[in-house]
């Protein structure tokens, strides 16, 4: 039985929302787990990097974004930005020292953006590493938009959101309007930019939802810094199997090592 997690306040007015947290303490640098668009904390992936933690005394923290697991809030309420914001608060008041985060689909978008800004606010060793699987930068703009057809783009310009039918889940994903144009504001591919942290990315070729050349097109972007990539040739997005969870607590064991 998993205890209940903390709850941290985070923005303000309409969007004050309570942002579930479950914090490990330990020694060393702590991880943290930052899930995919619509996932949570209890994943398969999360809670295997919880017990090798657990196990190494290393310091471990999990979060669900607004709206997402355990957090509260109404998931087509929010948008990049606020996920943005809730993993500063989280990273804020539970990282006593440089973390390495280890992002999740989505959550490889976060951790970059995070890292970018850092670097850009003359914080350039604030992060201790980055674990990227599946990274999905800029999704909403290069792996969502265009692909929809011209119909769905039509209803979420005039309604505002398109309940979209999900692989992953018997529920649809609203995609809202909303979404789409805070995407658009929180893009990090374009020229290249520096993370200044080692960066382990774990790719699947045979991924349907973020194409191994997406994680190569990232990879062109961090030209400065120090990139492993583990291309998966029979992985899917999930990589949730046990030989893919073998390669990720490797790439968490490794990453930002001194």
């Amino acid at each position: 039985m998993h205890e209940k997690p903390q709850m941290i306040e985070v923005g303000a007015g309409e969007k004050t929302r309570q942002i579930a947290v479950r914090f490990r303490p330990g020694s060393g640098a702590p991880v943290i787990w930052m899930g995919g668009f619509k996932s949570d904390m209890m994943s398969t992936k999360a809670i295997a990097i919880d017990d090798w933690c657990a196990a190494k005394g290393r310091p471990m923290i999990r979060m669900d974004y607004a709206g997402h697991g355990e957090s509260s809030g109404r998931f087509s309420d929010f948008v990049f930005s606020d996920w943005l914001e809730d993993a500063q608060a989280v990273i804020g008041r539970f990282a006593s020292q440089p973390p390495v985060i280890v992002g999740s689909s989505m959550g490889g978008w976060l951790a970059i953006k995070l890292a970018k800004d850092m670097v850009s606010q003359g914080r350039p060793r604030a992060l201790g590493g980055l674990v990227l699987i599946a990274p999905a930068c800029d999704f909403t703009e290069a792996l969502m938009w265009p692909q929809f057809p011209e119909h769905v783009k039509a209803e979420i310009l005039s309604k505002g959101v398109f309940n979209l039918p999900s692989a992953y889940s018997p529920e649809p994903t609203p995609i809202t309007r909303a979404l789409i144009e805070d995407g658009r504001e929180n893009l990090v591919l374009g020229k290249p930019f520096k993370v200044g942290c080692p960066v382990h990315i774990l790719q699947g070729r045979n991924d349907p939802d973020v194409p191994w050349q997406h994680a190569l097109k990232l990879i062109e972007h961090l030209p400065e810094d120090p990139v492993t990539l583990t291309m998966i040739q029979d992985g899917d997005h999930r990589l949730s199997r046990p030989q893919d969870i073998d390669a990720l607590l490797k790439a968490v064991a490794t990453t930002g090592e001194q």
